[in-house]
């Protein structure tokens, strides 16, 4: 993922920072606690297709 691209991405919901989970292929919002997907490179933004995530997710750590 280019970094400059993840420099302007922003949560759809609370336009809020997001985290790249490279293993996961994943973009990560931890205020709203969603994981939007990455498929073939690229960043799915849509707010039904992102994944919620349990309170004590993995992905929700630095």
């Amino acid at each position: 993922m280019d970094p400059r691209l993840l420099e302007i991405l922003a949560c759809p919901v609370c336009k809020g920072p997001l985290l790249f989970k490279r293993d996961a292929q994943l973009l990560v919002c931890r205020l709203d606690r969603l994981a939007y997907p990455i498929r073939d490179s690229v960043p799915v933004m849509l707010e039904e297709e992102a994944r919620q995530l349990a309170a004590d997710d993995a992905l929700l750590e630095r």
